[in-house]
């Protein structure tokens, strides 16, 4: 029940970025805490209806850059503890989805100021360690962004809920959004720990109730993702999280009649496979699911031939090699011209060259390992297809190493075929490919840019002429959700770039803006009548004479 009085949100503002600079207290509490980390070795459970499930069945948490170094042991569940998790998630939604607003926004504004203080150490270090981020890179993820959805979300929601009807004379017509009927099965993936906190979170707060599915290489942080929300006063079952196999865990929640959407982070392929499922099962489900998915990409730089070399070069080495471009949005592919490429290619063999790659808990480094073994292979099969390729060649860096981490070096490949695979198909991985075109043919470099690869998330554009700016715009509309003029194709911030993209990278509705939170509610329309007509004829109907002649 609400409380008498026209609540406001808390005006939000995006998370200061720390910069971890040496000497700095927050470099020297973080580090203190990786430490600490790495000694401990917790057994990990699931989290149903509040509680601590356990199965028996477990699997490591390794650094990928260390990776016979176990970080915890996680407890895996299956279907049983869908159906658990399920069950749990209704007997929640009967209260938490009549609770107002206000008191739903509440629990995660504290939980953004717990993130934002006492646990902001903990959950970067969790990122940093369990996925091979750098300090900044976490901070950015884990910390910066993660509050910066928990702080702005509300405010969205106050948006959609002002959205409300006209009214006419002696009628009142107002537009509730009711919270949807079911669970949401959040799917979150393992290179954002912000997304791994949104996606369950987000229908949460619209009054839902969530099946959190987390990567089975991001189970760490995660797990004190959770811990957190408890800590905020989250009730238990709003959120229930439950670690295991994508296809074991996502075949029991799809089969689900009460299964009322699905917040999605992840590849391609597997996002299509749960769509056809949802097909196949759609005459079961007491509503017709929401599917809501941020997929892949295949994202681009394209440099006009008045492009600034030095912003050009910088943007290639920050947009494809942090967080070892394993990035929905880093970029993959570039389109440099030929007037530009040789002063392009000396500044990317030498900045390139310098990049430090290793342990994530040196703070020299720019980059650490790919994810796991799967990833690796998927990298080091490119490289060699560049190197064996006819008209390809690797311009720096190439090398690769499973020894001790799943190290891959930043690598920049040449091509002179403009439908090689590395252009088309997504890597996930420090790889970029090059196609240099003749500097006069700037148009067919645009349709190019448009028709090699299926993807539509993010793209971004060099160029020192506004008339190419506007030209560019124009004809690559359609490739990219994000698109960046001047700047590198990543670094989205909630609020200022709603995510996502459309094609093949998803269905574009826009995480940090109203435009994802929409999705997660059924709007009721109720109109009130004042004075209710008491005769069934209009005025119409009424007769032009005594005998009802024309």
């Amino acid at each position: 029940m609400s409380a008498p009085g026209i609540f406001q949100p808390i005006p939000p503002v995006n998370e200061p970025i720390r910069s971890y600079a040496p000497g700095s207290p927050e470099r020297a509490s973080l580090q203190i805490r990786l430490e600490q980390m790495k000694r401990e070795q917790p057994e990990i459970p699931c989290i149903i209806g509040g509680k601590e499930v356990t199965t028996g069945d477990l699997k490591p948490a390794v650094m990928p850059h260390d990776k016979n170094h176990v970080l915890a042991n996680v407890h895996q569940g299956g279907a049983k503890e869908v159906e658990q998790a399920i069950q749990a998630a209704d007997e929640a939604w009967q209260d938490w989805h009549r609770l107002a607003w206000e008191e739903r926004a509440a629990v995660f504004y504290r939980a953004a100021e717990l993130l934002a203080g006492p646990w902001r150490d903990t959950l970067n270090a969790a990122t940093m360690l369990g996925q091979s981020k750098t300090a900044h890179q976490a901070e950015i993820d884990a910390a910066c962004e993660l509050i910066d959805f928990w702080r702005y979300n509300p405010y969205f929601m106050q948006r959609v809920y002002q959205e409300q009807p006209f009214s006419g004379s002696g009628a009142w017509n107002r537009m509730e959004y009711r919270p949807l009927e079911g669970f949401v099965f959040a799917v979150t993936p393992f290179n954002f720990t912000a997304i791994g906190g949104n996606l369950p979170t987000a229908p949460a707060l619209m009054g839902n109730t969530s099946v959190w599915k987390p990567a089975g290489t991001a189970m760490l942080s995660a797990y004190y993702i959770m811990k957190l929300l408890q800590e905020a006063g989250l009730p238990d079952g709003v959120v229930n999280l439950v670690y295991g196999s994508g296809k074991e865990i996502g075949d029991a929640a799809l089969a689900s009649p009460d299964l009322a959407g699905v917040h999605f982070t992840g590849s391609t392929p597997v996002f299509q496979s749960m769509w056809k499922t949802i097909g196949a099962n759609i005459a079961d489900y007491r509503n017709y699911p929401r599917i809501v998915g941020e997929t892949g990409g295949k994202d681009f730089i394209v440099a006009h031939p008045t492009a600034d070399v030095d912003e050009l070069a910088t943007a290639i080495v920050r947009g494809s090699f942090e967080y070892q471009g394993q990035k929905c949005s880093a970029a993959s592919r570039v389109y440099a011209p030929s007037n530009l490429w040789p002063e392009l290619k000396e500044r990317l063999v030498a900045q390139v060259g310098e990049l430090r790659v290793g342990d994530v808990s040196d703070f020299s480094n720019f980059m650490g390992a790919v994810i796991d073994a799967s990833s690796f292979k998927t990298q080091k099969e490119a490289i060699e297809e560049a190197k064996a390729h006819a008209k390809s060649s690797v311009v720096v860096g190439g090398g690769v190493d499973d020894s001790q981490g799943y190290f891959v070096e930043p690598t920049v490949i040449e091509t002179e075929d403009p439908n090689f695979r590395l252009l088309r198909d997504e890597l996930f991985g420090p790889v970029v490919t090059a196609y240099v075109y003749p500097e006069k043919k700037w148009d067919e470099t645009l349709d190019l840019v448009d028709k090699t690869a299926p993807y539509g998330l993010t793209g971004a554009i060099f160029s020192d002429d506004r008339l190419a700016l506007v030209d560019a715009e124009e004809k690559l509309r359609y490739t990219a959700g994000n698109l960046y003029l001047n700047d590198k194709p990543t670094g989205a911030v909630v609020a200022q770039q709603p995510f996502g993209g459309s094609r093949a990278s998803g269905t574009n509705d826009k995480a940090g803006s109203m435009w994802n939170l929409i999705r997660w509610v059924s709007p009721r329309t109720i109109k009130e009548t004042f004075v209710p007509p008491t005769d069934y004829r209009y005025p119409f109907m009424g007769s032009d004479g005594a005998d009802g002649a024309l």
